[in-house]
Protein backbone atom coordinates (compact mmCIF):
# COMPACT_ATOMS: atom_id res chain seq x y z
CA UNK A 1 0.00 0.00 0.00
CA UNK A 2 2.83 2.41 0.83
CA UNK A 3 4.32 2.03 -2.66
CA UNK A 4 0.94 2.78 -4.20
CA UNK A 5 0.91 6.04 -2.23
CA UNK A 6 4.36 6.89 -3.64
CA UNK A 7 3.20 6.20 -7.20
CA UNK A 8 0.09 8.38 -6.81
CA UNK A 9 2.20 11.08 -5.13
CA UNK A 10 4.59 10.97 -8.11
CA UNK A 11 1.71 11.40 -10.54
CA UNK A 12 0.48 14.35 -8.48
CA UNK A 13 4.00 15.77 -8.68
CA UNK A 14 3.64 15.74 -12.45
CA UNK A 15 0.40 17.67 -12.00
CA UNK A 16 1.95 20.32 -9.81
CA UNK A 17 4.94 20.77 -12.11
CA UNK A 18 2.69 21.27 -15.15
CA UNK A 19 0.41 23.64 -13.24
CA UNK A 20 3.45 25.58 -12.08
CA UNK A 21 4.29 26.27 -15.72
CA UNK A 22 0.68 27.05 -16.61
CA UNK A 23 0.41 29.50 -13.69
CA UNK A 24 2.92 31.82 -15.39
CA UNK A 25 4.64 32.79 -12.15
CA UNK A 26 1.47 32.43 -10.08
CA UNK A 27 -0.28 35.12 -12.13
CA UNK A 28 -3.11 32.86 -13.33
CA UNK A 29 -5.63 31.91 -10.65
CA UNK A 30 -6.84 28.43 -11.61
CA UNK A 31 -3.48 26.91 -12.49
CA UNK A 32 -2.13 28.38 -9.22
CA UNK A 33 -4.97 26.79 -7.24
CA UNK A 34 -4.43 23.49 -9.05
CA UNK A 35 -0.69 23.71 -8.32
CA UNK A 36 -1.43 24.10 -4.60
CA UNK A 37 -3.89 21.19 -4.59
CA UNK A 38 -1.54 18.86 -6.48
CA UNK A 39 1.45 19.87 -4.33
CA UNK A 40 -0.42 19.34 -1.05
CA UNK A 41 -1.73 15.99 -2.24
CA UNK A 42 1.67 14.88 -3.48
CA UNK A 43 3.57 15.87 -0.34
CA UNK A 44 0.81 14.50 1.87
CA UNK A 45 0.84 11.07 0.24
CA UNK A 46 4.62 10.95 0.23
CA UNK A 47 4.60 11.81 3.94
CA UNK A 48 2.16 8.97 4.67
CA UNK A 49 4.23 6.49 2.66
CA UNK A 50 7.38 7.39 4.58
CA UNK A 51 5.84 5.92 7.73
CA UNK A 52 6.45 2.48 6.16
CA UNK A 53 9.22 2.97 3.57
CA UNK A 54 12.88 3.92 3.61
CA UNK A 55 13.27 7.56 2.63
CA UNK A 56 15.94 7.09 -0.08
CA UNK A 57 14.13 4.71 -2.43
CA UNK A 58 10.71 6.30 -1.78
CA UNK A 59 11.96 9.82 -2.51
CA UNK A 60 13.85 8.68 -5.60
CA UNK A 61 10.78 6.89 -6.97
CA UNK A 62 8.59 9.92 -6.22
CA UNK A 63 10.91 12.34 -8.01
CA UNK A 64 11.56 9.89 -10.87
CA UNK A 65 7.86 9.46 -11.58
CA UNK A 66 7.37 13.22 -11.37
CA UNK A 67 10.31 13.99 -13.65
CA UNK A 68 9.47 11.37 -16.26
CA UNK A 69 5.76 12.20 -16.16
CA UNK A 70 6.40 15.91 -16.51
CA UNK A 71 8.80 15.40 -19.43
CA UNK A 72 6.34 13.11 -21.22
CA UNK A 73 3.42 15.49 -20.60
CA UNK A 74 5.47 18.40 -21.91
CA UNK A 75 6.35 16.55 -25.11
CA UNK A 76 2.79 15.31 -25.73
CA UNK A 77 0.74 18.35 -24.71
CA UNK A 78 3.00 21.41 -24.41
CA UNK A 79 5.11 21.18 -27.54
CA UNK A 80 8.39 20.40 -25.78
CA UNK A 81 11.18 19.11 -28.01
CA UNK A 82 11.11 15.37 -28.66
CA UNK A 83 14.46 13.71 -29.33
CA UNK A 84 15.85 10.20 -29.24
CA UNK A 85 18.23 11.16 -26.42
CA UNK A 86 15.36 12.58 -24.36
CA UNK A 87 13.25 9.43 -24.87
CA UNK A 88 16.18 7.16 -23.97
CA UNK A 89 16.90 9.25 -20.89
CA UNK A 90 13.26 9.11 -19.74
CA UNK A 91 13.35 5.34 -20.27
CA UNK A 92 16.43 5.12 -18.05
CA UNK A 93 14.69 7.15 -15.35
CA UNK A 94 11.71 4.79 -15.49
CA UNK A 95 13.99 1.73 -15.33
CA UNK A 96 15.75 3.29 -12.34
CA UNK A 97 12.42 3.98 -10.63
CA UNK A 98 11.38 0.36 -11.09
CA UNK A 99 14.72 -0.85 -9.72
CA UNK A 100 14.48 1.42 -6.70
CA UNK A 101 10.92 0.36 -6.04
CA UNK A 102 11.96 -3.28 -6.14
CA UNK A 103 14.90 -2.62 -3.83
CA UNK A 104 12.91 -0.62 -1.27
CA UNK A 105 12.04 -2.49 1.86
CA UNK A 106 9.05 -1.86 4.08
CA UNK A 107 9.60 -1.52 7.83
Amino acid sequence: MAWLLVVVAGLLETGFAVCLKLSHGFTRLWPTIAFCAFALGSFGLLTLSLKKLDVGPAYAVWTGIGAAGTAIYGMVFLGDLVSVLKLVSISLVIIGVIGLQLSGSAH
